[in-house]
């Protein structure tokens, strides 16, 4: 299968979660995190179901996959995840290691890929992701689209 293709199946499977976060009252991102053109791991945000402001989606599948790995060294691993990075989740891509982030939409006002900082690929930093943006980008924002206004409207 080539690279593209492997692309598109791996995010519209975030997309998929992200959609599933959505339907549980979480902010609709998703994330899956690939070795070897296999799934070691998918999930969504989950930071008001479990109470935690850490369960983001690219979070949890970093900790599934090192705990199936046995290993906190996610090398060769691509993370597609439907919105770009915050710091946090960001940091914890760098010390994974993980080589390359494809995200869907960037969020110019807490993006750590590039849009308001660039950890992934900062210079001093011991390991830096390749990084691709906008992959179903109009589908990642429509869904945070929805999510916000549907929010909006029900504060009314």
């Amino acid at each position: 299968m080539s690279a593209e293709k492997d692309a598109k199946r791996f995010m519209r499977l975030a997309l998929r979660e992200a959609r599933k976060a959505a339907r549980a009252d979480e902010v609709p991102v998703g994330a899956v995190l690939v070795r070897d053109g296999r799934v070691l791991a998918a999930d969504r945000n989950r930071i008001r179901a479990r109470r935690d402001p850490t369960a983001h989606a690219e979070m949890l599948v970093l900790r599934a996959a090192a705990r199936r790995l046995k290993n906190e060294r996610l090398g060769d691993t691509i993370l597609y995840t439907t919105v770009e990075p915050c710091p946090m989740c960001a940091g914890a891509i760098v010390l994974a290691r993980v080589r390359e982030v494809v995200f869907g939409t960037a969020d110019p006002k807490a993006g750590a890929g590039g849009s308001l900082i660039d950890i992934l690929q900062h210079p001093q930093l011991n390991h830096r992701v390749r990084v691709s943006g906008g992959f179903y980008g109009q589908e990642a924002r429509r869904q945070l689209r929805r999510f916000f206004r549907k929010k909006r409207a029900l504060k009314k």
